[in-house]
Formats: C-alpha cells, structure tokens, sequence
C-alpha cells in the first residue's frame, strides 16, 4: 500500500507540472521516512553527494560544453556542405544529406538537442528547395537528430554505464553499430518517400566545391577519430576523451575557423554550466532513489517475479520495451535511466541478456521517446528552433516513429548488432 501511495505521489507532481527532482525526490524522501526511519540523515546525503563523485561523470560537463561550442560555432555548417556537395546530386540526396549530417554532428557532440538546434536551420530550407514537403522536413530533422544519442560519444550511455558499471568504451562500440543501423533505416525510409514524390534532386556540385567543401570540412571530422581512436587505442580514457574534445573544438572555433571570440565563449560556458547543474541534480537525486529502490529489494521481487513466470529473455525484453516506450511519452530520458535501470537491470543480468545489448535496447526506446508525442523533447526543439508549431512536426512523425519500431525490434532480437563489434574493438 505504502509503494502504491508513493507512485500515486510521483505521478500527481508529474502530472501538475513539478521538476522531475522533485518528482523523484519527494517519493524518495517520503519513502525514506515511511520505510527506513533508521537511516541517519547523513547516509541520505551521503548517497546524495557520494553518488555524483565519480570520475566517469566528468565526461559529462566536457562532452555538453564542447557540443555547445560547436553548435554555436561553424562545424555544423561545415560538415553539411561537405555532405551536401557529395550527395546533393543524388535523387534524395538531401535528404540523405540530413541523416548524414545529424549522424556525423552526433559524432561529435553527443546530444541530440544540440543536433536539432545546430543543424535544423542549415536543412530545413534546403529540404524545402528539393521539393520535400514540410511535415515531412521537419519530422526528417527531429528524428535523425537520434542518432547523436547513439553514436559516440553519447551522454546517454555514459549514465548507463555509471549506474551499472558497465564499459563506457564497450557501450560506445555497440553504440556506433545500432546508431548506424537506425542512420541506414532513416535513408531507406527517405529513398522511398523521394522515389514516390519525386523530389530531392540538387545540381551536381562541382569538382572545385567539394575541394573547398572538403578542405573546410575535413577538420571537424577530425574529433570523432581522435576521440574514438584515443579510446580504443588505450591513449586515454572515455573521461579523458571528453576533455581532449573540448580542447579541440577551442582550438577548430577559435584559431582555426575564428568563429567564436572570447565574449561568446563565456556566455556559453555559462549556458553549459546550467546544463550541467540540471543534470547533476537529477543524477544525486536519482542515486540516493537507487540506494533506497536496492534496500526495499525491489529487483529482487521483480526476478523472483519473472522467475515464478518463467518469463524468458525475449517476452522481458518485450516488456522492457513496452514500459520505456510508455514512459518516454511523458518522461526525460535522464530520469528514464535514473528510476528504471536500477530496477530492470539485475533481471535482465539474471536471464543472461548482455549488459551492451541490454543499454542499447535502453537507449534506442530513450532515442524513440525523444520524438514521441505528447512530450517529446526533440519535437519542442524543433518547433523552437525553426519556428514551427509542434503539430506540424507530429503530423510527420509517426511513419518516422514505425521505422524507429523496427529498428528497436531488430536490435532487441538481434543481438549480435550491438556485440558484434565488441570482438574487434577488445
């Protein structure tokens, strides 16, 4: 009844419009009085404090911040023109163009909010020019920004794999494979609206356009090689990746391209220190929610559940997914990871599912409920950025939506996607 009574608590500040700390801190505190009186206070704050002071989630502030510089800056611009004069001729090429450049941008900045706002003016006009309708242009935008979520570096994974313990670097080669896996999905899906429309179609660029296209470009897709290739190379660590990127994109903005001067550096240092801040408060409140969630034993009612069942690892998987869907409707992904791994995570460890495979899965739904009406973060965005109403974005979402479905039952039933790669990178 007591559980019944904190969910009820959780779901009304939810629903009247509270922060998600408080949604999940209040239940939290509440369930500490309720349940565990025992506790000092000072384990509470302990857990509260303790539970953010780990080295892995420095990468956190350095990947937001060098995203935020470069969103702000040039690289994106770049990047799409040297897409864009390689594919721009080919039918459907911009739109291939799009999913290219968001998948290419993800690369670099790890957000799928940032890919939205630095790319979605770049596109827009150039999807409209080829004739694509705008539903279609934008819900194309909102939902190939996905990729970013699953394409190293990825903040997603990264709090996946704080809060289980899992390889950052595993979790990233996986990632690299399903977010290329959706990338490939999104062009089939562009090929066959642009075959039955008929648009798309750019004039060839020519030779001395990519040249320069080319010569602008190569630079930017200098930080995803030296990023990976640092990692998997055992040069530094994904903590120490997150630095070096920020280092680089200082030193592309303002020394090699001069877009950013040291004013709008400090203002977006100031931005990113406020992401990070939300952030942060969310992943205290939700490790001392986990503390408490491990103490009242609830995965261990839910494998013993599953075991009476004698539910398999396909039908958990199936439900898994059926509840991160749901609660991508409604949620941020970051509290998604904080209130929901914690309890699905020793079941799935339980029926043998790969701690990989099983973030992946995770991280796809999360990747899903950022485009999923009513609260889909990547639609506000879109709608923000480019000054459309949300409605339009949705009325062209929902085949994007059915690709994603796809996608997430291949890789959920599929393993070898998300750990085949894992082999060769180890």
């Amino acid at each position: 009844m007591t559980v019944i009574l904190l969910c009820a608590v959780a779901v009304i500040l939810l629903v009247l419009g509270f922060e998600m700390f408080l949604v999940m801190g209040v239940p939290t505190l509440l369930a500490w009085l309720l349940l565990f009186p025992s506790i000092p206070p000072v384990a509470l704050a302990q857990k509260l404090l303790g539970g953010v002071n780990v080295s892995t989630l420095l990468a956190i502030p350095f990947f937001i911040f060098a995203a935020d510089i470069m969103a702000r800056g040039t690289i994106a611009k770049r990047l799409t023109d040297l897409v864009k004069t390689n594919l721009g001729h080919v039918r459907g090429g911009i739109g291939h163009t799009t999913v290219v450049s968001c998948m290419g941008f993800g690369a670099i900045c790890g957000s799928a909010p940032a890919t939205v706002a630095a790319l979605g003016r770049l596109l827009h006009p150039e999807l409209l020019k080829a004739r694509y309708s705008e539903t279609f242009s934008l819900a194309l935008i909102a939902s190939s920004a996905e990729c970013a979520l699953l394409i190293p570096p990825s903040i997603t994974l990264i709090i996946y794999g704080w809060l289980t313990g899992t390889s950052i670097a595993d979790l990233f080669a996986g990632g690299l494979a399903v977010g290329v896996a959706l990338g490939v999905a999104f062009m089939i899906y562009v090929q066959i609206v642009t075959w039955r429309t008929g648009a798309g179609l750019f004039p060839r660029a020519t030779r001395r356009e990519r040249m320069l296209a080319f010569r602008d470009g190569i630079v930017a897709l200098g930080m995803p090689f030296i990023i990976l290739g640092g990692i998997y190379g055992g040069i530094f660590t994904a903590t120490e990746a997150a630095a070096v990127a920020v280092a680089y994109a200082l030193l592309i903005e303002m020394v090699v391209y001069r877009s950013i001067g040291f004013k709008a550096l400090m203002e977006i240092a100031e931005g990113s220190a406020i992401t990070v801040a939300v952030i942060f408060i969310l992943l205290a409140t939700g490790s001392m929610l986990s503390f408490l969630i491990t103490l009242a034993q609830v995965p261990a009612f839910f494998t013993q559940l599953f075991a009476a069942w004698n539910v398999d690892w396909i039908a958990f998987l199936l439900i898994v997914n059926v509840v991160l869907l749901v609660a991508g409707m409604f949620i941020d992904p970051n509290s998604i990871l904080l209130v929901l791994v914690p309890t699905f995570y020793p079941v799935a460890t339980s029926l043998g599912i790969d701690p990989v495979h099983f973030g992946l899965v995770v991280c796809l739904n999360i990747c899903i409920g950022m485009i999923t009406p009513p609260f889909g973060l990547d639609l506000f965005v879109a709608s923000s950025t480019l000054r459309r109403p949300v409605e339009l974005i949705i009325r062209g979402i929902w085949p994007f939506i059915a690709v994603n479905i796809l996608v997430l039952m291949l890789i959920t039933y599929v393993p070898q996607i998300s750990t085949g790669i894992l082999s060769i990178v180890r």
